[in-house]
């Protein structure tokens, strides 16, 4: 790989097709698929219907730009405002896009508001993206590393901690938004209580500041409702996604609802691909899909199954701290770094991650059968156990 940039650390392995939730590489060998492209193939690889939605859509159309309306866009646009109670949607490509987007929002929400120095709180662990807004309200130092000085208007508090949340609005004036995770995926599957969710709504409605929901990783059914903080019984006035979304075509999207609707005006953000045909078919079909298949009960069902199966596989092994999650992103917290754990796994034909070092990471896809649950437990239950030495 002499002229690609050398910022992965790529595992030396290459895919050459997918079908279901199993990858195969250049020698034939099925890999199953616990990651699912870092929560993006929400129906697996090559799943019929998408394909030939795909498909047809190239062969009609793939971009014009939004110099012109865009049908498929408005269709989704639609669907996404229905499904969210939402009210306006920007298309992007992206998480961070998205989350770019949010945050452009809630500045110029401030600016309107007559503050000449807005801040968005934000939360440790957080992870936003890595351009150089995202990376700013991101709350991870390796992220961040090396492209100082930073974008300013953050203010960071722990994750799930209410006190601290009031502690700022007492003493920050210039505070007009708080940007969140319901779940947070890069920081180790960490899940906000409902309650905290619902007493961030109840300040936000006070201090009139804007409820921004990152549901880039979390949303798109993967915890068994469409978007991770309606467990909780709330709406945001600002949400992101990306991800699942378009099933591995690239698509973000921002949405804005409240006093968030009608901040941006034609030229205040943009974006060239955002939203183009291609795209919105892929998104279009991926809902579809999730909906007429039942795939939001089955996230649950099956992910219920895999917390489950580790729980019991892996009771009584010293070094398990944490076996957590929601729906289909399960994480498995151990007592050390086990970064090792990914490469041993690639070796017995199994595709995971690892995040926040110490936390084993699992997305599957929401197509995920029961025997894919059970041999997913059965083939990283002994590699942990052996890692851990139990």
């Amino acid at each position: 790989m002499p002229h690609l940039m050398g910022n992965y650390n790529r595992q030396p392995i290459a895919f050459t097709h997918g079908e279901g939730c199993y990858l195969f590489d250049e020698q034939g060998r099925p890999y199953l698929d616990a990651l699912g492209g870092i929560a993006v193939n929400t129906l697996g690889h090559a799943h019929p219907r998408l394909v030939k939605a795909i498909s047809e859509q190239a062969g009609r159309l793939i971009h014009t730009s939004n110099i012109y309306r865009v049908r498929e866009q408005e269709v989704l646009a639609d669907r996404l405002a229905v499904l969210a109670r939402m009210d306006e949607v920007f298309f992007c490509n992206s998480g961070c896009e998205a989350n770019e987007a949010a945050i452009k929002l809630a500045r110029m929400y401030g600016h309107q508001k007559g503050i000449d120095l807005p801040a968005i709180i934000v939360m440790e662990h957080a992870f936003h993206g890595r351009t150089l807004a995202t990376l700013s309200a991101t709350g991870n130092r390796k992220v961040q590393a090396g492209f100082e000085p930073l974008v300013s208007g953050f203010v960071r508090v722990p994750f799930d901690d209410l006190p601290a949340i009031e502690q700022v609005a007492a003493n920050n004036p210039n505070v007009v938004a708080v940007l969140f995770e319901p779940i947070q995926g890069e920081g180790g599957i960490n899940l906000a209580h409902n309650e905290y969710m619902q007493s961030l709504r109840r300040i936000c409605d006070e201090r009139g500041w804007l409820f921004m929901v990152d549901e880039v990783q979390c949303g798109i059914g993967r915890t068994g409702v469409w978007f991770a903080h309606q467990h909780a019984g709330i709406k945001p006035d600002v949400m992101t996604l990306a991800k699942g979304l378009g099933s591995g075509v690239p698509v973000g999207a921002c949405l804005t609802a409240g006093p968030a609707a009608g901040v941006f005006k034609p030229g205040n953000h943009g974006s060239t691909f955002g939203g183009n045909p291609l795209a919105c078919v892929a998104a279009l079909t991926t809902l579809d899909v999730i909906e007429q298949d039942g795939l939001m009960a089955r996230a649950v069902t099956v992910g219920d199954a895999i917390r489950g199966g580790l729980r019991t596989a892996l009771e009584g092994v010293s070094g398990v701290v944490d076996i957590r999650g929601e729906g289909l992103m399960i994480g498995i917290q151990l007592d050390r770094p086990c970064g090792e754990l990914v490469g041993k796994a690639l070796a017995a034909g199994l595709l995971i991650n690892v995040t926040a070092d110490s936390v084993v990471r699992l997305l599957p896809s929401l197509t995920y059968s029961d025997a894919d649950a059970n041999k997913l437990v059965d083939m990283l239950a002994p590699l942990i156990r052996e890692f851990l030495g139990g």
